[in-house]
């Protein structure tokens, strides 16, 4: 792609809260650098919602100041506006908010996310193959559709929509958004039953180009990578964040992974030996990743494997 390498900027703290993800445990235990969230004074006073999507609050810190984005929005149209509220996160709080992919299970709560937004607009990031409608053709021939973000959201006043296929940064030059991620293993090959409308007619498009990362460089530790499916794959991500930042530590890589289902399980004990060239400190399967590949991880990562629930929060 010849994408240049981008002045990421350290910064001294990342936190990330995970707003929705396909599970919710209110018994996980805590640590210094994991908190998970605690019901009211009576159990069922104040629940967090799970579904089959992913959304995640950033907060970077520097010289104590705090600066926030939110990263996709779920499957619901409520859910994830449903968690903010019980976790106390005010949208006002955002300067930015990212699509990780244009797939309905990481857009489909934009539309009550800009509802909240204040008058001052702030971009909206996504790569341009996001707005293509999709679908996933199973076999036997029975279709699953994909509807792309809402564009009545996109137009929302609170927004400006910035639609691009690179690279580009975020709040104060903290946060890279790597934009369409290269594929370069032998392994990581997309989707290869995901369909997309494209010049008015239905294409194969194995390798959902939009999907792209979140990548904080924390000062003194290295990368933390967050993803919304991978469907660009784990390893040619972190390899791209690697590239992008000039940076080689790799500190933490949470998200979705995508390993899940019989199409995809091939491609679990590739994608653990490769994690070997990193040896991330942090690793936190979610969303996408099933519970094969999460069962694998733990068992060859145990020191570095953290069980995701949604309302949990990392510090880093």
């Amino acid at each position: 792609m010849g994408q240049p390498k981008l002045e990421l900027k350290p910064a001294d703290r990342v936190e990330i809260t995970t707003i929705l993800d396909n599970t919710v445990d209110m018994l996980l235990p805590s640590s210094d650098s994991v908190k998970r969230f605690q019901s009211g004074a009576t159990m069922g006073e104040k629940c967090l919602l799970a579904e089959h999507g992913f959304s995640a609050v950033v907060t970077v810190v520097s010289e104590g100041q705090e600066r926030s984005l939110l990263f996709d929005t779920g499957l619901s149209r409520d859910g994830m506006m449903h968690n903010l509220d019980v976790l106390g996160i005010d949208p006002h709080e955002f300067g930015a908010i990212v699509l990780s992919h244009g797939h309905i299970d990481h857009c489909n709560g934009l539309p009550a996310a800009v509802s909240r937004l204040g008058a001052a607009k702030i971009p909206l990031v996504m790569h341009p193959d996001a707005m293509l409608e999709r679908k996933v053709v199973l076999p036997g021939g029975r279709e699953t559709s994909l509807p792309p973000p809402d564009k009545t959201a996109l137009r929302h006043p609170g927004v400006e929509l910035v639609e691009t296929p690179d690279a580009s940064t975020l709040l104060g030059d903290m946060v890279l958004i790597t934009g369409e991620i290269p594929r370069t293993t032998d392994f990581e090959q997309g989707f290869p039953i995901h369909w997309s409308k494209i010049n008015s007619e239905w294409q194969p498009d194995p390798l959902i180009r939009d999907d792209q990362a979140l990548v904080v460089n924390v000062r003194d530790k290295g990368l933390v990578i967050l993803t919304g499916c991978g469907h660009a794959g784990l390893i040619n991500t972190i390899r791209y964040a690697q590239e992008l930042t000039g940076v080689s530590r790799v500190h933490a890589v949470i998200g979705g992974f995508h390993l899940s289902g019989p199409l995809f399980e091939p491609r679990i004990e590739p994608t653990v030996q490769a994690l070997w060239e990193f040896a991330p400190d942090i690793i936190v399967p979610a969303h996408c990743t099933g519970w094969p590949a999460t069962h694998r991880i733990a068992a060859e990562f145990s020191q570095s494997f953290v069980q995701n629930s949604a309302g949990t929060r990392f510090i880093i």
